[in-house]
């Protein structure tokens, strides 16, 4: 999962007939191509004005000290007339004055707009702001370790952090009045999404500084600082956590506990919440960037989960086992030789090793990399118990490497059979390859750099899991079966979302039915049901776009033959950044055609 801090929405409109990419043709017009490129320009660094913490995710730190209340009228009115103003300027710009890139750019950028104002016709944002595991006070709880993209190397870094937490909990403290209105108009979280919340909020609480998580910040402060600016430095964090920092998150911590969760509602599924069922159908658009109905994605779930149940069926015949399926994933999931870790720190050591075992067939995949460096870190302690593996990317300079975060809460129960998928997925070359190779372009607009389409971005690392044979991973057939238990997880995910919000289904039917059907840890499986609830749509996203990534795939070289290039295919998809699938599939049959 990537994990981003910038706001994402998705497009599925008609193609337009754009030709592959990334050469940034003369335009007909060359100033209409300047105006049209300024235009693009100015929406990029309107949104960074507007959404602040996506400018220091991605390294500009202009913006360090800024921390809009994104839950006020003028917030949203001021989205609003963002995106309504950028739609009406695309309209003066006709295709034919424009190159092809250009093209595409429009075309994504009015969907972009598009989005953007039918989300903000929704309500969801604004009485859901926290949840156990989207919201942005748990981003924050990132930024504030020091360990995250906010810079803490001078003085001045420092002094805007608590420029920003001072805004942040502005926002923080508007929460509570969000929540109670919510509560009127019958917008609830499901209680057991709240009882995750309640400790997030108790863990910024602690009253002993050297153990409080924003106080990090002064426990790691740079040799280089002098005395004063150190005793300055830290009697004013110490301030503003004790008098400010730890009395919000103590307030709103009380009305949770106390008042929001005795009105959090019984069901699971989104449908249990005003307009819910419109709201389920913009969030597969959202995620998928198809027009496909719930029960449609239902269905396809339904048939992947029993064409990968029979792949399944021969590797545990290899393997030896002599029960049924559901009796091999009780096994694994208590198998003790593939829990031989004891320290979090062997954990992300055998992540390093998977790498290096791939590192040399990379070359005969991919003929273009990315620059930007990449690490595995320990998820912080904060926030690990509910937390998945995730990808935080670096930032365009590439001066700060992508993270990939493992949760480790308990080594010695750190089941590792899919860490070989894990890593082909979060890292290399799934997220890491798509995001920098993205944010290193010198074609594509700024805007662009950082867009996220899940149905893309996830379908991209979930097709990246498929390629761990030829990577020279996957020799240990538990560790197929884990790559098999990944892509099963995906299916049961389009089975169980759309179960969940679509069919009524609760939120133990649709544990049970994973149980079923996959080899995760009962824990597990109840974090990942608990954040399908939170985020309705998301995990239909991996895939779809998985499947439809392979499909190209096995297209193209089939119209190609001996012309076939797989390191060309992965250009051809990665170098368009990120990208609606339907514009994806019209770019690479436009590529075969050319390539013939």
């Amino acid at each position: 999962m990537i994990k981003k801090v910038i706001t994402t929405f998705c497009l599925a409109f008609v193609l337009i007939g754009c030709k592959n990419e990334p050469k940034q043709e003369n335009t007909t017009d060359d100033k209409i191509g300047v105006e049209f490129n300024e235009m693009l320009d100015s929406y990029y660094e309107d949104g960074l004005k507007l959404n602040p913490l996506s400018a220091t995710a991605a390294g500009d730190n202009r913006y360090n000290d800024q921390f809009p209340n994104t839950l006020s009228e003028a917030y949203r009115d001021s989205l609003k007339n963002y995106y309504a103003a950028y739609k009406e300027k695309l309209v003066k710009f006709e295709d034919s004055k424009l190159s092809e890139t250009e093209q595409m750019s429009k075309a994504i950028l009015k969907w972009e707009c598009d989005m953007n104002l039918e989300t903000l016709e929704f309500r969801n944002s604004e009485f859901f702001p926290i949840d156990q595991m989207w919201s942005v006070n748990l981003n924050m709880g990132q930024l504030a370790s020091g360990m995250s993209s906010q810079p803490f190397k001078t003085v001045e870094d420092y002094e805007n952090w608590q420029k920003r937490v001072a805004a942040y909990l502005v926002w923080l403290n508007s929460v509570e009045e969000k929540l109670r209105e919510g509560m009127k108009e019958g917008y609830v979280l499901p209680k057991s999404l709240i009882v995750k919340v309640i400790p997030q909020l108790a863990a910024m609480t602690e009253p002993d500084l050297n153990k409080h998580l924003f106080y990090t910040p002064i426990t790691n402060i740079p040799e280089g600082f002098s005395k004063v600016e150190k005793t300055q430095l830290t009697e004013s964090y110490s301030a503003m956590i004790k008098e400010k920092v730890i009395p919000s998150y103590q307030k709103l911590h009380d009305f949770v506990k106390n008042e929001y969760l005795p009105a959090g509602r019984t069901t699971s599924g989104i449908t249990g919440i005003p307009n819910g069922e419109a709201y389920y159908k913009h969030q597969i658009k959202l995620y998928t960037t198809t027009d496909m109905t719930a029960a449609e994605i239902h269905q396809l779930g339904l048939d992947e989960v029993a064409r990968i149940s029979a792949e399944m069926e021969k590797v545990k015949e290899q393997i030896g086992f002599k029960g049924d399926l559901k009796s091999f994933f009780n096994s694994v999931r208590k198998n003790k030789e593939l829990m031989p870790y004891k320290t979090p720190e062997e954990v992300l050591a055998n992540f390093n090793a998977i790498h290096e075992t791939m590192k040399p067939q990379l070359e005969k995949l991919f003929d273009v990399t990315p620059k930007t460096q990449f690490e595995v870190r320990r998820t912080e302690a904060f926030r690990e118990n509910s937390a998945s593996a995730e990808y935080n990317q670096g930032s365009l300079d590439g001066t700060r490497p992508g993270i990939f975060y493992v949760p480790i809460p308990d080594a010695t129960t750190y089941n590792g059979y899919s860490d070989e998928s894990l890593f082909l997925h979060e890292a290399i070359p799934g997220h890491h390859y798509q995001i920098s190779l993205t944010q290193e372009s010198t074609v594509l607009p700024d805007f662009r750099k950082t867009l996220w389409y899940s149905g893309y971005g996830e379908g991209w690392a979930l097709y990246s899991e498929s390629l761990g044979k030829e990577l020279g991973l996957y020799t240990d057939p538990y560790q197929y079966f884990g790559m098999l238990g990944a892509e099963m997880h995906r299916a049961v995910r389009l089975v169980v979302d759309t179960g969940l919000h679509s069919k009524g289904w609760t939120r133990e039917q649709a544990i049970q039915y994973s149980m079923d059907n996959e080899a995760e840890s009962e824990a597990g499986i109840t974090s990942e049901t608990e954040r399908y609830m939170a985020n309705p749509g998301q995990a239909l996203s991996y895939k779809i776009g998985q499947l439809k990534i392979i499909e190209l795939r096995k297209k193209a070289k089939k119209k190609l033959g001996d012309k076939f290039d797989i390191r060309q295919y992965h250009n051809q998809v990665l170098e368009t950044g990120c990208v609606p699938l339907a514009l994806l599939e019209n770019k690479i049959d436009r590529w075969i055609e050319e390539s013939k």
